[in-house]
């Protein structure tokens, strides 16, 4: 794969465009709160697939990045971010929310009232699946109902037989643990406890006091990886409780093991991730660019893909209307029935573009090989890993 030339190319691309419309994009995701540690990544892959489209001199629009701060938590913090990027700097779609809690705010008091496209690459709650939406949300990240039976398969294979849950006490972690405990449960395994925590806390000994009453052969920690779910594999840790944990999404990062160190050497979980071919690609264009980033962390592949997916979908619509292109996100991403569609990766978007123009078909596969199984939902696949020498490695696919 090439280099992506974006700067050799600017310049052209600017000349060609000189009467597009200059089309604003939202980043909301939590620069700040308990995943502050992935959102760089996250808004890094976003970005470069923005830079991507300006470069290829294919658009009929240029494209710009707004950022804003959803904390991942803050709800009120969040709804005043997206309402300044919509009112105030006039974007025309959102690359984000990123926690499930505050998406749910703002789609409901922001996003639908002004008609405003949504595209997560990391809110996973099941309760997304069944609010009302307008056909204005969408998510390249699969829901945590999903992942519970992934995670409840990952456990049994390690022979687990019962487990003790922790889980950060909102949307996500709710609709996390929930299932976790459903089917690992229907599995023939049994949950001791199911617990919640708050985030922000400094101490967590009498929530690890009760997990350990309650036993199990594992800790799930459903929680944020730079907040409360640190805090309470740190207590598990100090005062004997638990020596091994179970990490799903949102605890799957490199700060966590740098945080806990050695002891968390042998623990295990999952994360939504793709071994499609464009995650490879992505990899590639990520590390060679002037500031290079880590394309495999975190949720920020299927930032790459909410960001290119918004731009075609205009493209294919002919408009910068969210009303409009809505309907042919899907289309995008999917491709046509017959399979007649171009398969188009990282670092092809201007060829994307072309055939769009040309009146053809493309079947974006992008750096997750994302496919809608429903209006705005992903399907979605899973890696296992294994802390390994303060690093997490990659097991394999599920």
């Amino acid at each position: 794969m090439k280099k992506l030339l974006l700067a050799s190319v600017a310049v052209s691309a600017m000349a060609g465009a000189a009467a597009a419309e200059d089309v604003k994009l939202g980043i909301l995701i939590g620069f700040t709160g308990p995943i502050e540690s992935l959102t760089p990544n996250m808004a890094a892959a976003a970005e470069l697939a923005i830079a991507e489209v300006n470069a290829s001199g294919k658009s009929a629009n240029t494209y710009s990045a707004v950022r804003g701060d959803s904390t991942c938590t803050d709800a009120a913090a969040a709804q005043a971010a997206a309402e300044r990027m919509v009112t105030a700097d006039g974007v025309k779609g959102i690359i984000g929310g990123d926690c499930s809690g505050v998406t749910r705010a703002v789609l409901q008091n922001v996003a639908r009232p002004n008609g405003i496209v949504m595209v997560s690459p990391s809110a996973t709650s099941p309760a997304l699946t069944q609010d009302e939406d307008d056909g204005l949300f969408f998510r390249t990240a699969p829901s945590d109902a999903r992942e519970g039976e992934v995670a409840a398969d990952i456990l049994m294979e390690h022979g687990v037989k019962s487990i003790a849950i922790s889980y950060t006490n909102t949307d996500f972690g709710k609709g996390e643990s929930e299932f976790i405990s459903k089917f690992f449960t229907e599995k023939g395994g049994k949950v001791t406890i199911n617990a919640s925590h708050d985030d922000g806390k400094a101490d967590y000994s009498a929530e690890v006091a009760a997990l350990a009453a309650a036993g199990g052969d594992i800790l799930v920690v459903a929680g944020y990886l730079d907040q409360g779910g640190k805090g309470i594999i740190q207590a598990a840790l100090d005062s004997g409780a638990f020596s091994t944990f179970y990490l799903p999404g949102g605890m799957i990062g490199d700060s966590l093991p740098l945080a806990i160190g050695p002891a968390l050497d042998g623990s295990y979980g999952d994360i939504a991730a793709s071994d499609a071919d464009g995650n490879a690609i992505l990899k590639d264009i990520a590390a060679k660019q002037a500031t290079p980033f880590d394309s495999t962390s975190a949720y920020a592949s299927e930032s790459y893909d909410a960001a290119a997916l918004i731009m075609l979908a205009m493209a294919a619509a002919g408009s910068t209307d969210p009303k409009v292109y809505k309907d042919k996100i899907m289309e995008i991403a999917n491709g046509p029935a017959d399979g007649s569609g171009t398969k188009i990766n990282p670092g092809e978007l201007g060829k994307a573009l072309e055939l769009i123009a040309a009146g053809k078909p493309i079947d974006y596969e992008g750096a997750t090989g994302v496919k809608f199984v429903d209006p705005g939902e992903a399907a979605g696949r899973y890696k296992e890993i294994v802390v390994k020498d303060g690093k997490n490695e990659t097991v394999k696919y599920h």
